[in-house]
């Protein structure tokens, strides 16, 4: 699922099948530290963090869960208790549902994991080089653009910000068209015209694999439609509201775990492009670059009391 099209999917899913589901075995996996329950929505950046995060506390001796659930379900089930984790908390498109997780029970931050993610329309940069660095740019090149941006499926929210942007005339796009498709037909699409160096604008965000596929410029003043910092956000890793005091070495880990763009790129493209399961890539990541290692385990021990830095590295093989 890509990150575009998750700001209007959040509230959608079979929530009372998932509940039931999760309710049957969520409350005892939650009470105990040994098996940390972590959310995943089905995100391939959240899938990412997870295993990186997981492939950590499997060498420090805990079990890592992972169940699959909506972002509505998820906020429910950490204001309940019944899942520990979720890295996927993108803010502020997520308040409503931290503040109704809060009502309920409560959950605890535990602080930003990913800055600098970003959602906005984008352009090659052979084509920012030529003077595109703005919507307010576009208007004036519709026919280099033949008249067209490049959005994702069908029914996407991203989408029907563009389309909205079209039917109101800003940024002079009138009479200019939506291109509806997968995000990996849009990608696609992008390829061919980059290889012609032919004009294409459209939808982009990071993390991403694409970041590191294509040079891109994200283009500036759409901030009424997609947000300001190009569709800024900043990640936080959220737990259940008594976790990280019932279980503190887990806690100081998750505290201490961060994530940058270019490891997120780096991470989804081995599994989205290289067909790598997400455990296998983790540990190809970590094995490849150490260094993160000390600061997120500063403070953190085995699940036995050894040597938390040590271990890792002795089960990485580095």
């Amino acid at each position: 699922m890509s990150f575009a099209g998750r700001r209007g999917i959040m509230a959608a899913g079979a929530t009372a099948i998932i509940l039931g589901g999760i309710a049957m075995t969520g409350t005892a996996h939650a009470q105990e530290c040994d098996t940390v329950v972590f959310s995943d929505p089905q995100w391939t950046d959240i899938t990412s963090t997870n295993a990186l995060t997981g492939v950590v506390l499997e060498a420090l001796g805990y079990e890592q869960k992972v169940e699959t659930i909506s972002v509505p379900v998820t906020f429910e089930m950490l204001g309940a208790g019944e899942v520990d984790v979720f890295q996927g908390n993108w803010m502020p498109a997520q308040q409503k549902f931290v503040d109704a997780a809060n009502e309920k029970g409560g959950i605890e931050n535990l602080g930003v994991n990913l800055k600098g993610a970003k959602f906005t329309l984008a352009v090659p940069e052979y084509v920012a080089a030529a003077g595109i660095k703005s919507f307010a740019d576009l208007g004036a090149h519709a026919e280099e653009f033949d008249h067209k941006i490049y959005g994702i499926e069908p029914g996407a929210p991203a989408n029907q910000l563009i389309q909205k942007m079209i039917d109101s005339g800003d940024f002079g796009l009138e009479g200019w068209e939506l291109v509806e498709s997968s995000e990996q037909a849009m990608l696609a699409q992008a390829k061919r015209l980059e290889r012609g160096k032919d004009w294409i604008v459209f939808l982009a965000w990071a993390p991403h694999p694409m970041n590191n596929q294509f040079d891109l410029t994200y283009l500036e003043g759409g901030d009424e439609y997609f947000g300001p910092n190009y569709g800024g956000a900043d990640v936080y890793t959220l737990v259940r509201g008594d976790f990280a005091k019932a279980c503190p070495n887990v806690g100081k880990l998750l505290d201490n775990v961060s994530f940058t763009l270019d490891m997120e790129n780096t991470m989804m493209g081995l599994i989205i492009n290289d067909g790598m399961a997400p455990n296998d890539a983790a540990t190809k990541l970590l094995k490849e670059d150490p260094s993160v290692l000390d600061a997120w385990l500063e403070g953190v021990t085995t699940k036995d009391g050894g040597d938390g830095l040590a271990a890792v590295k002795e089960a990485l093989g580095v």
